[in-house]
């Protein structure tokens, strides 16, 4: 007597579909992010109903969203497919193959530095891997990961920062450190500190300060407060230019991670000096548990260990 063969009714390629409806918030744009057009997304979804016998989506007005049915299934899409790529490339492995499509997400100074020589090492060692990139900050490419927009996150964290989004929003996924850069104090090339080859934040007390993201902004908070004092921050950007053009016009000072002041040429008016080495910023790679047996994914990863390492120890890139 054969054994049974379970038939749940749905597939992955049905899961991603819910998924994709969940995200979007209407069919025709699951769809569009899909690939497909939109009356054959319609038709699978009414065959997945008709199997299921439970309504997936409700119609709200002009948009439509998932039922409860819809939303368990949407729930589980991202661990059930994940499983099933990490199987698929454990096979396609014992026959050979690394290829695939990788979705990645990193942070803004990351994307000059560290995408431009990822994407070159890979075509000269893994031809057959394509990635794709979009850029975000670290809380929001978490939850791409989480989500299953993302395959990889590539992430920072600062030592005793209160907000790290390594640790409840990262649960359940996997979290890899794969590098420390230096922090550096970014001074007027008059400041009294400028010919110094480190400086104490402690020093720096009695100035004004322009501030970062709001990851960045907590972080000089946290790191101040361990020197003693409050920050007096004058003004606020996530723009790495505009902090070295603030600063270079006697503004301010302030505090980039490495990557940042490597994005790009230093500006005239400005000089750049180490913290202390105990001031460092983490750099990680998240994924879904399992990500790494799929063989594309494990080669971008390996990839991103080896030239974020470099990168950010100074041993590739420009000077500064």
């Amino acid at each position: 007597m054969s054994l049974p063969t379970p038939d749940p009714g749905f597939d992955a390629h049905s899961l991603r579909l819910v998924k994709a409806i969940a995200d979007t918030g209407s069919i025709t744009a699951a769809a569009a992010a899909l690939g497909y057009s939109q009356p054959a997304v319609s038709q699978h979804l009414k065959a997945l109903e008709s199997r299921l016998g439970v309504p997936l989506v409700e119609r709200v007005g002009r948009r439509v969203r998932l039922s409860e049915a819809g939303r368990v299934l949407a729930r589980h899409a991202p661990t059930v497919t994940t499983a099933l790529e990490a199987a698929a490339g454990e096979l396609a492995e014992l026959r050979g193959l690394k290829s695939g499509r990788v979705r990645l997400v990193g942070f803004p100074s990351a994307s000059p530095t560290v995408v431009p020589r990822l994407l070159a090492r890979l075509a000269e060692t893994v031809a057959g891997v394509t990635v794709t990139y979009v850029e975000a900050e670290p809380p929001a490419a978490v939850e791409a990961v989480r989500d299953d927009r993302a395959d990889i996150a590539l992430t920072f964290s600062y030592p005793g920062d209160r907000d790290d989004p390594h640790r409840a929003s990262a649960q359940g996924l996997s979290v890899r450190e794969i590098a420390v850069e230096p922090m550096i104090a970014v001074l007027p090339a008059t400041h009294p500190a400028a010919a110094h080859t480190t400086v104490d934040v402690a020093s720096l007390a009695s100035e004004d300060w322009i501030a970062g993201c709001p990851q960045c902004r907590g972080h000089l908070l946290e790191l101040c407060d361990r020197a003693g004092f409050v920050p007096r921050i004058t003004f606020e950007t996530d723009n790495f230019v505009a902090v070295e053009s603030l600063v270079a016009q006697g503004i301010g000072v302030a505090t980039l991670p490495r990557l940042a002041v490597a994005s790009f040429p230093a500006l005239p008016g400005i000089v750049t000096v180490p913290l202390p080495a105990t001031e460092q910023r983490t750099l990680h790679t998240v994924t879904a548990h399992g990500a790494e047996r799929v063989p594309a994914v494990a080669a971008v990863l390996a990839a991103i260990a080896e030239v974020t390492a470099a990168v950010a120890s100074g041993g590739d890139g420009p000077a500064n």
